[in-house]
């Protein structure tokens, strides 16, 4: 989380710079293709980028690459803690589509959950009040769902992948299609604007490797929720390098969908702990 929290805030920095968000997206992607492979050849294990699901990648990478065309314009247009505390209704996207893609039954704690988290989004938003631009807001929301949707899909991948072999091919996908872009938007780059790039580049790599092993090891809803710890670092950097501090609604609606996230994991524990000592016809209501 600290990791990806500093790639948004160095996505932040370079978009003021002036630098357009198919660029930036390029160089976050191309150094994933190059330092892999470097890193498996020195340690004699590039035999780990071998793959039989090779079309799941495929998926995979259309869908990442949506995701963070998403979640990289929210940046841009809102401050951090706002765009993160935003991006945490993943989870209540995750309940969503659990009911709407496995027709999981979903009960009223987990429902109640859901719309506890949209409540705060509304309190951040403030819809109507000009604090936070609509087209931002609604951006993160579709940022946080592709992030439900793409977690489901990596903890799928992860059964059979090892979580190096899942980012390169993500990056190896979608690197060639950013490059289609560069003829028009690429401009001549400042030796400030080459650091941005490259520290972007190198921490968003480094976050979505251990992000993609956590998905590996543990459940998506258990993960997703260690993801909360971001709001306190987005709030320092915006503080440290953009001088901005959250407002008073920020802190009303942000603990309002944390909340809601760890009620959801932990009622997603507790049915997990009673399907394993209890018949499905006794299990207790979701």
């Amino acid at each position: 989380m600290v990791m990806l929290a500093l790639m948004l805030a160095l996505v932040k920095l370079a978009s003021e710079s002036g630098l357009a968000l198919p660029e930036i997206l390029f160089w976050r992607q191309l150094p994933t293709i190059m330092l892999i492979p470097m890193f498996l050849w020195w340690r004699g294990s590039v035999d780990r980028l071998k793959t039989k699901r090779l079309s799941q990648h495929g998926v995979r990478a259309f869908l990442g690459i949506f995701g963070m065309f998403l979640n990289f314009g929210a940046v841009t247009m809102l401050p951090l803690a706002e765009h993160t505390s935003i991006n945490f209704t993943s989870v209540m996207w995750a309940v969503i589509l659990s009911a709407l893609l496995l027709h999981e039954k979903i009960g009223p704690w987990r429902w109640g959950a859901v719309a506890l988290g949209f409540a705060g989004v509304i309190i951040i938003a403030q819809p109507g009040d000009g604090h936070l631009p609509l087209l931002g807001a609604l951006t993160a929301l579709g940022s946080a769902f592709m992030i439900a949707l793409i977690s489901i899909q990596i903890r799928d991948l992860a059964q059979t992948e090892d979580s190096v072999t899942i980012v390169f091919y993500f990056a190896l996908f979608t690197t060639p299609l950013l490059a289609l872009f560069l003829p028009f938007v690429s401009v001549e780059k400042t030796q400030e604007q080459w650091m941005w790039l490259i520290a972007l580049g190198l921490s968003g790599l480094v976050g979505q490797i251990l992000l993609t092993m956590a998905l590996r090891y543990g459940q998506v809803a258990s993960v997703i929720v260690m993801d909360y710890s971001s709001l306190i670092w987005a709030a320092l950097l915006g503080f440290l390098l953009f001088d901005t501090l959250p407002p008073a609604t920020t802190w009303l609606g942000a603990p309002l969908i944390v909340g809601a996230g760890i009620l959801i994991a932990w009622r997603e524990h507790r049915l997990a702990l009673a399907s394993k000592t209890m018949s499905p016809v006794s299990a207790e209501p979701s």
